[in-house]
């Protein structure tokens, strides 16, 4: 059996199950990530499967699908580090480098580059299971008040 600390344990045990304090998160249960590692205040990582779902005409995973993982972990390593889950994005930059297919794994790993008051600066970079680029981004999140 895993041993998860304390903030593993919410990411696995509630977040990937749709749960995020009382708020449901279906569209990070929808594309069945699983949990890599979190470094605290710093980074997070998820893999995610390269679904049928997820596929587009060319049988390679759909750009919206890939700017939803990053979405999705972007907003889920704020929450971890302010606390609160009443937050927004401002923006999504994604910049594509190569196709993944099906039956891979799209790792996407987000980085916290600064923090403020109001704004939380993120960048990311995701690799297929050969570790080859696939896609990077930015992202700004806004917290905000109750």
């Amino acid at each position: 059996m895993t041993k998860y600390n304390d903030v593993e344990t919410i990411i696995v045990e509630e977040i990937l199950n749709g749960k995020l304090g009382d708020a449901s998160v279906n569209c990070v249960k929808f594309m069945k990530p699983k949990f890599v590692e979190y470094i605290e205040e710093k980074s997070l990582t998820f893999d995610y499967p390269v679904l049928d779902i997820y596929l587009n005409q060319r049988k390679s995973m759909q750009g919206g699908f890939i700017s939803a993982a990053f979405d999705n972990v972007f907003g889920i390593l704020v929450y971890l580090t302010v606390k609160k889950y009443e937050i927004a994005s401002i923006d999504l930059d994604v910049n594509y480098h190569r196709p993944i297919f099906e039956d891979d794994e799209l790792r996407v790993t987000t980085y916290i580059k600064a923090k403020g008051k109001r704004i939380v600066y993120l960048v990311g970079e995701s690799y297929n299971k050969e570790k080859k680029l696939v896609a990077t981004a930015t992202s700004k999140i806004m917290i905000l008040e109750k």
